[in-house]
């Protein structure tokens, strides 16, 4: 008889712990969650961050933040840091933000690459944004198109008018459909 309810003791006691431990795991998952929607809104927030820049992040369970994207200016990649730094449940941060190289030349393409996609009239839209959806990098010459659009006849507009501007060297459309 004692060893049924040491037996059922410890049943229970497995039990219990596997509750725990499903519990914590569910924890975890409402805490990555959660750091996930305040790392996009910080990201969104910055003050500098706009259409020829693009952060993206990805959250581990064990709270590192890996920060990735292209920026124009070097406080950028510093900033993103430093704010995702500061949310609750963040262990650390993994900069790998590139800051894309000084030149003339890829300023007069961003320029350009700008008046062509968001002056066409189909793709107007996407500009009354505060943080327009379709970013414009350029690295050396070559544009990269990143961010959504809501349908593939935008994205196909958005890629044309990319291809049209003078001096670039290549057009990567990574324009993705929907939100």
């Amino acid at each position: 008889m004692l060893k049924t309810i040491s037996l059922s003791l410890l049943a229970a006691m497995l039990i219990m712990v596997a509750v725990a431990q499903a519990s914590a795991q569910n924890l975890s998952a409402n805490a990555a969650d959660r750091i996930t929607r305040e790392v996009r809104h910080e990201l969104l927030l910055l003050p500098y961050y706009g259409v020829f820049d693009i952060l993206s992040y990805k959250v581990d369970p064990g709270g590192t933040v890996t920060l990735i994207g292209a920026v124009v200016r070097p406080t950028l990649k510093s900033d993103a840091e430093n704010v995702v730094k500061k949310i609750e449940g963040v262990e650390k941060v993994d900069n790998q933000i590139k800051v894309l190289p000084l030149s003339p030349n890829d300023d007069r393409i961003r320029r350009e690459a700008f008046r062509k996609i968001y002056g066409a009239p189909q793709l107007t839209k996407y500009s009354w944004q505060s943080v327009q959806s379709i970013h414009i990098i350029v690295d050396n010459g070559k544009i990269t198109l990143e961010g959504s659009v809501d349908n593939e006849a935008d994205k196909n507009v958005a890629e044309i008018q990319a291809k049209s501007v003078s001096g670039a060297f290549s057009v990567t459309d990574n324009l993705r459909v929907g939100s």
